[in-house]
């Protein structure tokens, strides 16, 4: 089973709220989900980011893979940074 880490839509119309959700990659952009990581809500100034770091990393640590989206938001909060100054221990 292949497992991404992206981006789960809620949130009314105009008015987009994202999950940052653990998935198989096979299931549909809000379908089911393995586990939540944090949110990411893009309309308030500046952009409101929460993420679990630890459950992220155990993630990352066993091979999923973040969308592009993701990991953008993992560079910025530094967790990307992390996991491979780990890896290369």
């Amino acid at each position: 089973m292949a497992v991404k880490i992206r981006l789960k839509r809620m949130g009314a119309k105009k008015s987009p709220f994202y999950r940052i959700v653990a998935a198989d990659s096979r299931s549909p952009r809000d379908g089911r989900f393995i586990e939540n990581i944090g949110y990411y809500n893009p309309l308030k100034q500046p952009a409101e980011v929460k993420i679990d770091e630890e459950i992220a990393l155990k993630w990352l640590r066993n091979g999923a893979q973040p969308s592009d989206t993701v990991r953008n938001l993992f560079s910025k909060q530094g967790i990307i940074k992390k996991f491979h100054d780990e890896k290369g221990k």
